[in-house]
C-alpha cells in the first residue's frame, strides 16, 4: 500500500508540520554511521530524504538498508539524476525541474528513471520542484545549467508553483539549494501556500529553530534540513537546548 503520501495529506489536514532530514551519500561518514542514526532516531524528523545535485557513491543500496534496520522513518529518495535510484528505499520525490527550462531535467531525467520505476515497489511522488534565488550559485544551479527564479518575482514564483500543480504534480518543492546564503523567505513561502491545495515542500538555507517555525508558520507543510545537520549532527540537541546553529558562508 503506498502510504508516504497518504500521510503527508493527513498531516496537511491536521495541521500537523513535518520534517525531513535531507542525507548526501558522498558526505555521510560509514564509520559514524550508528551515531549518525541514533541522532535522526532522537530528532524531531518525519522522513529522510536521500540524495543530492551529483553524487559518486555507488553503495546507496547498502546505506539505505542500514538505515531501514535501524531507522523506523520512511525512507524517500532525492534524486539529481536516475543513477540515485536504488529500489530498497521507501519512495521517491519524481522531481520536475519546473523554474529551469533546461529538458533534461524536465523530462529526460525521468524518461530515463521511468522503466525503472516501473518495476519498482517504489511509492513514486511527483514532484515540481522550484529553484529560488538564494544570494549565490548553488549546486542544484550548476549541476542543471538553469537559473532560479527571480525571489523578489513573487507572482512568477507563485505562477510556476500552480502550473504545477495543475499539470499534476502532488508536491510543491521551493527550494533556495543546498548551503543556501538566504532561504526561501516568509513571503514567498506565505503567497505560494495560498495558491495550493497540494502540500508544500520547503528548503536549503534553514539554519535554525526560528528558521523552521517560520518556515512553518509562512505555510510550509514539510521542511527540509540538510546543510546544518550535514555540518553538526547535534543541531537538533542545540535547538532542543534553545540554542542557535549557523553554518558558515
Amino acid at each position: 500500500m503506498k502510504q508516504i503520501y497518504a500521510d503527508i495529506l493527513l498531516a496537511k489536514k491536521a495541521n500537523k508540520k513535518l520534517l525531513a532530514i535531507l542525507l548526501d551519500p558522498d558526505k555521510i561518514d560509514r564509520s559514524n554511521l550508528e551515531n549518525l542514526v541514533a541522532k535522526i532516531n532522537m530528532s524531531p524528523a518525519t522522513h529522510i530524504f536521500v540524495g543530492g545535485s551529483h553524487v559518486i557513491s555507488t553503495d546507496i543500496d547498502d546505506l539505505i538498508m542500514q538505515f531501514r534496520q535501524n531507522c523506523n522513518l520512511p525512507i524517500i529518495l532525492f534524486p539529481g539524476n536516475p543513477s540515485q535510484i536504488s529500489t530498497l528505499a521507501n519512495g521517491i520525490l519524481f522531481l520536475s525541474l519546473i523554474s529551469g527550462r533546461n529538458p533534461d531535467f524536465l523530462i529526460e531525467h525521468q524518461v530515463k528513471a521511468a522503466p525503472i520505476l516501473k518495476k519498482s515497489n517504489l511509492e513514486v511522488i511527483p514532484t515540481g520542484y522550484i529553484l529560488i534565488e538564494s544570494g549565490h550559485e548553488t549546486a542544484v544551479e550548476k549541476v542543471s545549467n538553469t537559473k532560479p527564479l527571480n525571489r523578489n518575482n513573487i507572482g512568477e514564483i507563485v505562477a510556476t508553483a500552480t502550473a504545477g500543480e495543475l499539470l499534476g504534480q502532488q508536491l510543491v518543492y521551493l527550494e533556495a539549494g543546498s548551503g543556501a546564503k538566504n532561504p526561501v523567505s516568509v513571503e514567498i513561502i506565505k503567497s505560494v501556500a495560498e495558491n495550493l491545495d497540494i502540500p508544500l515542500v520547503v528548503g536549503g538555507g534553514i539554519t535554525s529553530s526560528r528558521g523552521i517555525d517560520n518556515a512553518y508558520n509562512a505555510g510550509a507543510d514539510l521542511v527540509v534540513i540538510g546543510t546544518a545537520f550535514e555540518k553538526d549532527p547535534d543541531f537538533f540537541d542545540k535547538i532542543f537546548q534553545g540554542l542557535e546553529f549557523k553554518t558558515e558562508e
